[in-house]
């Protein structure tokens, strides 16, 4: 279970098809840039009213931020885990739970956000130029374990010492919401790159979106997700041995880095994002599939190993 954010940019580029082909052709590309979920942002839009969605926009990341952040002291989420109960959940948090909850069984309990204190043991090692200290890794992961978690619509319990990381779903979560929002826009080629892609139809030319993985190759997306997940794409530093950022709930360590990539596309980028983390923990690409055919309409679409 990842740990650590792979941000990179937020990139989003939309149009709306509701005006002519001419009209929308003498429409301004509008670009706003700043700042969203810890990397550089960019919105370009071409729609008439682009500089008022952009703000909304923002102001709707800000928002997310605040609900699933492990970098804002006061998100929904740290105050869960430093006091270990939230009332009156927002919403997207519970919908993040639910499917961290599908996608755990799935993988038989190797998908688990209860990971967050072992991947703190992990930094705090790698920081102090140390190996982990055995002891504190056996008390961090007797408080790992998803079935202690409990949440309902107006409740969210952690057992004492326990915390979350949803660093493996979130991304595409607020990827899925961002295209919530372009729709009921109405903005209806649009393609959003939170670290994970969603696309929303075909591009403004009526093609797929061509979405490029690093290790080469192109997926087309039109009205789907994508996302990738790197075993050594995030390490805990130097003196770690390149350890991934990736961790085992069962053993409490990096996985074994098998795998350089894994690519995995879903009609949501939140599937496609929790997915894609939960496969770097199998051993083998037939474990892999088998784990995606218990979801609808998802596919591995690259595999590379580390050899």
């Amino acid at each position: 279970m990842t740990t650590l954010s792979r941000r990179r940019m937020l990139t989003i580029l939309a149009a709306t098809t509701a005006l002519p082909a001419s009209a929308l052709a003498r429409t301004e590309l509008h670009t706003w840039e700043g700042r969203a979920l810890g990397a550089r942002a960019t919105l370009r839009l071409a729609h008439p009213d682009a500089a008022a969605i952009s703000a909304r926009v923002a102001t709707e990341i800000d928002r997310l931020e605040d609900v699933f952040s492990l970098f804002r002291m006061d998100s929904a989420l740290s105050r869960l885990n430093r006091q270990g109960v939230l009332n009156t959940p927002p919403f997207e948090l519970l919908q993040c739970l639910s499917l961290v909850d599908r996608v755990h069984t799935a993988t038989g309990g190797r998908f688990d956000p209860t990971v967050q204190p072992l991947w703190r043991v992990h930094a705090d090692a790698a920081i102090a130029g140390r190996a982990p200290d055995p002891a504190d890794l056996r008390a961090a992961r007797d408080t790992v374990g998803w079935s202690r978690v409990g949440f309902s619509s107006d409740r969210i319990t952690l057992d004492r010492n326990m915390a979350l990381t949803l660093n493996g779903v979130a991304q595409g979560v607020i990827a899925d919401r961002i295209a919530d929002l372009l729709t009921a826009e109405g903005l209806d080629n649009v393609l959003i790159d939170t670290g994970e892609f969603r696309s929303l139809g075909a591009d403004p030319r009526g093609d797929a979106w061509p979405v490029q993985l690093a290790s080469g190759g192109e997926v087309p997306l039109i009205a789907r997700a994508l996302a990738t997940s790197a075993p050594k794409g995030t390490t805990f530093g130097p003196g770690t041995d390149g350890a991934s950022h990736i961790l085992d709930p069962k053993q409490g360590v990096p996985v074994p880095a098998r795998w350089r990539e894994i690519s995995v596309s879903a009609p949501s980028a939140g599937m496609a994002d929790a997915l894609s983390t939960a496969a770097c923990l199998f051993d083998t690409k037939a474990e892999i599939e088998r784990c995606l055919g218990h979801f609808d309409n998802t596919r591995l679409e690259a595999i590379r190993t580390a050899q």
